[in-house]
């Protein structure tokens, strides 16, 4: 088959417009084109009023070779490219000695538990966290009555993070195996949409997500794999491996009990504090890394779906505008858009009690009435926090903490219109802009939780934004804090075979290592991981 990029169709086009176009770009007749098939959609709105749907399809047609031949060098037109997942390898018939261990079940453990089981190894997978519908109760005590669950909430518990999230299914990161075909084929499968194969932008929302784990969840279970919530490792027992480095032995529990374990795959995410500390405390290879700080900004959906797709706002065919934006500073900072949720609302993400974290969420329609977007502040352990690999911790939370008493000690957040923050005084009431966070949001002076080189980067940018995007600094838009989970601050080295530095037989894994950001470059971590370990469990 042939692969077509890059077909740009008006948007209303009729359906019949789509084989026309395709025979005119390969410059062939109707009769020698056989089928074809969506691939991807996306759209070009740089023109507001000409916005074009742009299409990447598969062809059969009657003469491959003679096509390709006409065309060389043109990135747009190539042999469709085999996106098929193949196992590294099977688990031989009785399994190994010892099962395979992986800790934490968000998307990077589902898909690293999901592949282990489809091989045949059997996995137990651990988290401290409840399984997701119970999950989402403890989540909701917070959102609906201020009562923060440490072990089941926004971070921990089945599905992890991406749970309560927008639910986007796209990342930068280079895959030249197609391992992101493989996730989203397994969210299909387990009750995602279909149009998540084919939309430029996909996502799936937090209900939609619920269902989805508990579906992949049954599918490990039924082929082996064992699921134990509740479950927190608090140690690892660990034996010198003679070249000065160390073996991981087994797990301890926080219920007393150990776990006899060699393959053991950490897959707690960005939140697990904890667990980072005693890894630490045991000598693991860990580093301190840049990740960013800041709040999260809400404008009515309306005014970003005018802004961007001007006449055509509200088109079906459009949908809820998104934006991403960046603004290099004179302090030497970056400002820019961080995880936007489109239609959506600010939730709040703690996982420490006495500390307030916001996030963004959507459902799959994106109906609400405000979108949101982190705003956040690019920071480096070598200027900020370069006290030791643990310090960007202390720096989240103390900032975390800060803004807990700013919103008034009770789980509520601080919040601030754009006008009093760009006036430098803090706000004593909200504006046209309702705040979507709960239990609430307390208006104040956002200057007094976040360090000073961010509220003056974020000063700088916005009203650089505000040229980019109609009403994007409009006074009345109003900024919640503080947004400073955006990703690990740490990271746990592993070498070419995926393993600790100086841990043998221990795996760090996706957003919590610090080796990916998101959901589907978690969940493909989560497959190579999964693969080394099949992989080393052989030798």
């Amino acid at each position: 088959m042939i692969r077509l990029s890059g077909l740009q169709l008006p948007l209303d086009h009729p359906v019949e417009a789509i084989p026309a176009a395709i025979c005119a770009r390969l410059g062939i007749a109707a009769s020698d084109l056989l089928s074809h098939s969506l691939v991807r959609r996306g759209n070009d709105a740089r023109r507001r009023s000409a916005i074009r749907l742009v299409y990447t399809f598969d062809l059969a047609v009657t003469d491959e070779a003679a096509i390709l031949a006409r065309f060389p060098g043109d990135k747009d037109i190539r042999p469709t490219p085999d996106s098929r997942y193949t196992f590294v390898t099977r688990a031989p018939e009785g399994g190994p000695a010892l099962r395979p261990v992986v800790i934490g079940a968000g998307p990077c453990g589902l898909f690293a538990g999901l592949i282990l089981a489809q091989m045949g190894f059997r996995p137990i997978i651990l988290d401290r966290g409840k399984v997701v519908r119970e999950r989402t109760k403890d989540t909701w005590g917070l959102w609906r009555r201020a009562e923060l669950n440490p072990d089941s909430n926004v971070q921990f518990g089945e599905g992890g993070a991406g749970t309560f999230s927008d639910g986007k299914l796209y990342c930068r990161v280079k895959d030249p195996r197609f391992l992101g075909r493989k996730v989203l084929e397994e969210f299909v499968a387990a009750g995602a949409p279909d149009d998540i194969l084919w939309e430029a932008h996909p996502h799936i929302g937090t209900f939609r997500l619920v269902t989805m784990v508990e579906s992949m969840r049954r599918q490990i279970e039924a082929l082996g794999g064992e699921y134990r919530w509740q479950t927190r490792v608090d140690d690892i027992a660990l034996e010198p491996a003679g070249d000065g480095t160390q073996r991981l032995r087994g797990l301890h529990m926080q219920d007393g009990s150990f776990l006899e374990a060699d393959h053991v795959i950490l897959a707690v995410g960005h939140s697990a504090r904890p667990t980072f500390e005693m890894l630490h405390s045991r000598g693991v290879h860990i580093e301190a890394k840049p990740f960013s700080i800041g709040v999260r900004i809400e404008h009515p959906q309306s005014w970003v779906d005018r802004a961007r797709y001007g006449q055509c706002a509200g088109h079906p065919d459009l949908g809820a505008a998104s934006y991403s934006l960046a603004h290099h500073c004179a302090n030497g900072r970056t400002v820019y858009s961080f995880c936007m949720c489109p239609g959506g609302r600010v939730v709040a993400a703690t996982s420490e009690e006495g500390r307030v974290v916001t996030n963004g969420m959507s459902q799959y329609s994106r109906a609400e009435f405000n979108a949101n977007s982190g705003l956040v502040v690019g920071i480096d352990p070598a200027r900020d926090y370069p006290e030791g690999p643990l310090a960007g911790i202390e720096l989240q939370r103390r900032w975390e903490s800060a803004a807990f008493i700013a919103g008034g000690s009770s789980y509520w957040a601080p919040g601030q219109t754009v006008g009093d923050f760009m006036a430098g005084r803090a706000s004593t009431a909200l504006g046209e802009v309702v705040p979507s966070y709960k239990p609430g949001v307390t208006p104040t002076d956002l200057s007094r939780c976040l360090p000073d080189y961010v509220i003056d980067a974020i000063r700088e940018a916005l009203p650089a934004f505000g040229r980019q995007i109609s009403h994007y600094d409009h006074p009345d838009a109003v900024m919640t804090g503080v947004e400073t989970r955006t990703s690990s601050p740490i990271r746990i080295t592993r070498g070419k075979d995926f393993q600790s530095l100086n841990v043998a037989g221990l795996y760090p894994a996706g957003e919590g290592a610090g080796y990916a950001g998101g959901i589907l470059s978690a969940a493909i971590d989560g497959i190579k991981v999964a693969e080394a370990v099949a992989l080393g469990m052989m030798r």
